[in-house]
C-alpha cells in the first residue's frame, strides 16, 4: 500500500448480553486499533467499524435473568460496552448496533439478493428446543461429544478440536450450556445458506490470499472438505424479520443472529456514510477494487469470517456455482485478510463470567491506566498462540518496561533539559554517537511500521522498546548531568535524546495513544496529537428496527493525525518540569487482585 488506499478495519461485534472482559478486547479491540491508527498515519483513508451484536437467545436469557425486555437488556449493555471501548481509546469511525433500522434494511437486502440468486434453500430440519422454556437453543449454546474426534466440549456448530462443522443433532450426549438440560429436537421449516455451492469459489479465493496467519488458512481449508448447508433462520421473536411473503409478519421466525451480525460490517459502513452527509461514501470501501479490508476477531469466530461471510458475499455478487447477478448494493469486496487472535486466559484459567474468573474492562480501567492494559495486550497478548494474563506479569510489564523504560526516558530527558535550559536546547555539531541514536530512531519507523502492517503487533512493540532501550543506553553512556562545565555539549546531548523521545512518541502512538498525547504536550506540543473517539447520542435513521429512543455511538474525527515520520524538534520550545507519564504500581496489587478474583 504505497499510495493512499481505502482501508476497512472491521472488528468483531461484541455481544450485548453483559460487559466485555479484557480477553475480548485482547482478541478484537486493541490489535485492530493499533493497525487502524498506524494506517491513518501512513496516509490511508481508514474506516473502522463495528457495534454491539444484540439479537438471539443469549439476549433473551440475560433479559429474563434481570427482569428486562430484550430491547432493554441490549440497550443497557450497548451503553456499557460503548463507554468501555471509549475509555480504552479504540478509534472507531462508527460503533453502532444491530438493532437499527438501517441494519435491518441492509440484512434484508442481502438476504433477498442471495435468495434471488438461488443460494438460500428452504427445508425441514430438526431444531433444538429448551424443554423448560420452549425457546430455540442456539447451536453454540449446545455442547456434547464430537462424533468425529471424541472431543467432549464440542459445540453445536463446530468442534474446536478437529474443526469439523457440526449440527446439534450430530453431538453425542448434547446438553444445553444455559441450564444443562438435554435439548428436545423438533422438526421445523427453516432457511439455509447453500454453502456447498461455494466450495470451488471459496477454494479459488483462498488460494489468492497471502500473508494470512497459518491458523486461519489451515482451519478454513479444513472446513472446505465438509461443507454443509448452514441454517440462517430460527424460531424466535427477537431478531431481523425474514423478508419474504408469508414470513415477514410471522412473530415466531427470525433470521439467525450469526447471519445478521456479519452483515453488520456492511450496514455499519452504510450508516457511517449516511451520518457523514455523503450516503454513497460507503462504496469507496466496499466496491472500489483497490480498497482493502481487514477483519479482527478471536479464533472462535474464524469460520464466520473466512468461510461464511465470504460465501455470502460471493453469492450476493453472483459468483458461486449457481451464478446470479449482484443486487441493489452492487458487487461487494471480499475480505483482504482475516486477522484472528488466539485466546487469553487468566491466571491459568479460562475466562468465565459465570464462574467469576474474569476482569471486566470497566473494572480494570477504574484501577489502572488504559495504556497499561493496551501495552500488556500488545506485548504479551494472544497473537499467534494462547497466552495467560497474570497479575504478576502485568505488574512486571508496567513497572519494569513502561515505567522504568519508556517513562523513565521521557521524564529524565525532559526534566534535565527543563532544569538546565528551560527549553529544547540548541544543538552543536553532532558526534557519531548522537547520529547513531537518531539513525536508530528514524529506522524504527520502517521497522515498526512494517510489522504493524503485517499485524505482528508483539514484534512491532518489541522493536519499539528496543529503540527505547538504545535511547536509555545513550543517556547513560553520555551522562549529560556531568556536563555542567560544557553546556554546549550538554545541550547537544539533551537535544539528541529529546529528538529521540519525539520520534518515539510517534512510533508509540498506535500502541499507547493516551501517553503519546502526554509526551507531545511535555515536549511543548499543542493541540491533539493522538485523536480519541467520542460518544454521541443519536436517533435511529430509519423506522423498523428495535431501538427505543436515543442511543450512544462511538465516532471521532481522525483526519488530522501526525505523519508516520520523524519531525525535527524546534530549539527554544519552552519545557516545564514533567509529571510522570506512567504510574509505578505497588507489588501488593498482585495479592489484592488475586484475592479479589478468588473471592
Amino acid at each position: 500500500m504505497g499510495r493512499m488506499t481505502h482501508v476497512l478495519t472491521a472488528l468483531a461485534w461484541p455481544y450485548a448480553n453483559g460487559p466485555r472482559h479484557i480477553g475480548h478486547v485482547a482478541g478484537f479491540g486493541v490489535p485492530a486499533d493499533v493497525f487502524a491508527r498506524y494506517m491513518r498515519m501512513r496516509g490511508h483513508d481508514v474506516l473502522m467499524v463495528s457495534g454491539t451484536d444484540e439479537h438471539g437467545t443469549p439476549i433473551l436469557v440475560q433479559a429474563d435473568s434481570e427482569g428486562l425486555k430484550p430491547a432493554e437488556a441490549a440497550a443497557k449493555y450497548n451503553r456499557i460496552i460503548v463507554e468501555d471501548l471509549d475509555a480504552l481509546g479504540l478509534s472507531y469511525d462508527l460503533f453502532t448496533r444491530t438493532t437499527t433500522g438501517n441494519h435491518y434494511k441492509t440484512v434484508q437486502e442481502l438476504f433477498s439478493t442471495l435468495y434471488g440468486n438461488g443460494y438460500i434453500l428452504q427445508q425441514k430440519t430438526l431444531g433444538a428446543i429448551s424443554p423448560s422454556t420452549g425457546r430455540t437453543l442456539p447451536d453454540r449454546y449446545i455442547e456434547g461429544t464430537c462424533p468425529h474426534c471424541g472431543f467432549d466440549s464440542a459445540r453445536g456448530d463446530q468442534c474446536d478440536n478437529c474443526g469439523r462443522q457440526l449440527d446439534p443433532t450430530d453431538l453425542i450426549d448434547p446438553k444445553s450450556r444455559i441450564n444443562g438440560e438435554t435439548p428436545k429436537f423438533v422438526e421445523e421449516d427453516h432457511f439455509f445458506l447453500d454453502l456447498p455451492a461455494f466450495a470451488d469459489a471459496l477454494n479459488a479465493w483462498l488460494d489468492t490470499r497471502t500473508g494470512w496467519r497459518t491458523n486461519v488458512v489451515r482451519f478454513t481449508k479444513n472446513l472446505l472438505d465438509d461443507l454443509q448447508p448452514r441454517p440462517i433462520s430460527r424460531d424466535l421473536d427477537w431478531g431481523v424479520p425474514i423478508p419474504l411473503d408469508g414470513w415477514a409478519d410471522r412473530r415466531d421466525k427470525r433470521l439467525y443472529v450469526w447471519f445478521d451480525a456479519v452483515i453488520g460490517y456492511l450496514s455499519a459502513t452504510i450508516e457511517w456514510a449516511r451520518r457523514s452527509g455523503d450516503p454513497d461514501a460507503w462504496q469507496r470501501w466496499w466496491r472500489d477494487p483497490e480498497a482493502v479490508s481487514y477483519y479482527f476477531m478471536g479464533k472462535d469466530n474464524i469460520v464466520f469470517h473466512s468461510e461464511i461471510w465470504p460465501a455470502m458475499l460471493l453469492g450476493a455478487n453472483g459468483e458461486g456455482a449457481k451464478g446470479g447477478e449482484p443486487g441493489g448494493l452492487g458487487r461487494l469486496n471480499l475480505p483482504t485478510e482475516v486477522v484472528s487472535s488466539e485466546f487469553l486466559t487468566m491466571e491459568g484459567r479460562q475466562f468465565s463470567s459465570s464462574r467469576r474468573v474474569v476482569i471486566y474492562v470497566r473494572d480494570f480501567l477504574e484501577r489502572y491506566s488504559p495504556d497499561a492494559l493496551r501495552y500488556y495486550i500488545c506485548a504479551a497478548g494472544p497473537e499467534n498462540q494462547d497466552s495467560d494474563f497474570t497479575w504478576a506479569e502485568f505488574l512486571r510489564r508496567n513497572n519494569d518496561e513502561l515505567v522504568a523504560g519508556w517513562g523513565n526516558l521521557v521524564n529524565r530527558s525532559i526534566a534535565m533539559a527543563a532544569k538546565n535550559f528551560g527549553a529544547v536546547p540548541e544543538p552543536g555539531e553532532l558526534e557519531r554517537v548522537d547520529r547513531d541514536l537518531l539513525e536508530a530512531t528514524r529506522a524504527s519507523f520502517d521497522a515498526v511500521g512494517d510489522l504493524i502492517g503485517q499485524n505482528k503487533v508483539r514484534a512491532a512493540i518489541g522493536e519499539a522498546m528496543k529503540t527505547v532501550a538504545a535511547a536509555n543506553k545513550y543517556l547513560a553512556d553520555t551522562a549529560p548531568w556531568k556536563m555542567k562545565e560544557d553546556p554546549k555539549r550538554q545541550g547537544t546531548v539533551l537535544f539528541t535524546v529529546l529528538q529521540a523521545v519525539s520520534d518515539l512518541k510517534t512510533v508509540m502512538s498506535p500502541f499507547l495513544p493516551h501517553s503519546s498525547q502526554k509526551v507531545h504536550e511535555l515536549l511543548g506540543g499543542e493541540g491533539v496529537f493522538a485523536p480519541m473517539p467520542r460518544i454521541e447520542e443519536v436517533a435511529d435513521l430509519d423506522e423498523g428496527g428495535a431501538t427505543d429512543g436515543p442511543y450512544p455511538i462511538l465516532t471521532g474525527d481522525y483526519s488530522d493525525v501526525p505523519k508516520w515520520e520523524s519531525v525535527p524538534l524546534v530549539p527554544g520550545t519552552p519545557l516545564d518540569k514533567p509529571v510522570p507519564v506512567f504510574a509505578k504500581l505497588d507489588p501488593s496489587i498482585v495479592d489484592e487482585e488475586i484475592e479479589r478474583l478468588n473471592s
